[in-house]
């Protein structure tokens, strides 16, 4: 296995994703140890709950319980680019003046430096010196002009590299692959929703059950 990290999104009707997104995660254990996280959406505000460590020992009943929403992304970390901390532990989420933003990064850009550079003159501050924090800001940034596919469009523009996202903006889930398909993302219809995920084993676990 060369493609490391783990991402997942689940939106659904009328159950809390927090719990399919935990056996998801603990079903892409195998692509990534250092950190695990879940950040869902209720239709009102964000909740985010983000460990290092294995998905077991990140998470326990009383944080699933407070996670709260039927859409929500998740992420396992295998680090290859960015410090080992909690810092660059993932999902990166912020809130800002076009609501609220959650991001799950699979892969490495080539220009991350330089996109920094820029965001950094901008005005922006940045906690981490992992890629995935500047996706986000760069992302953030363009909601702030343009509806979520627009926004997203302008920043898989100016990012390049390989890799795989799972967005939650607000309560919209979104799935994104880098133009060449580098990184992979399935896709999954359920009765009452869908979820996207690194690899279907992240499905069958739980759907299962």
């Amino acid at each position: 296995m060369h493609e490391k990290c783990g991402v997942v999104g689940i939106s659904l009707q009328d159950r809390d994703a927090a719990r399919p997104l935990y056996y998801s995660l603990y079903a892409l254990q195998h692509r990534g140890q250092e950190s695990a996280g879940i950040v869902t959406h209720d239709g009102f505000q964000q909740h985010s709950h983000v460990e290092m460590g294995l998905v077991g020992d990140a998470f326990d009943p009383g944080d699933l319980e407070q996670l709260n929403g039927p859409n929500g992304i998740g992420h396992v970390r295998y680090p290859t680019a960015g410090s080992v901390n909690a810092c660059c532990a993932q999902p990166f989420s912020v809130s800002f003046k076009s609501g609220s933003l959650g991001l799950s990064h699979n892969g490495n850009l080539v220009n991350t430096e330089d996109v920094r550079a820029e965001l950094a003159n901008l005005g922006h501050a940045f906690t981490s010196d992992g890629d995935t924090e500047v996706i986000a800001h760069d992302l953030a940034r363009n909601l702030l002009e343009e509806d979520l596919v627009r926004a997203v469009k302008r920043t898989m523009s100016r990012i390049h590299g390989s890799y795989a996202l799972t967005i939650m903006h607000d309560d919209t889930v979104l799935g994104v692959r880098d133009p060449k398909g580098n990184r992979p993302l399935c896709i999954g219809e359920l009765e009452d929703g869908y979820v996207l995920a690194s690899e279907s084993a992240a499905m069958t676990r739980w759907t299962a059950t």
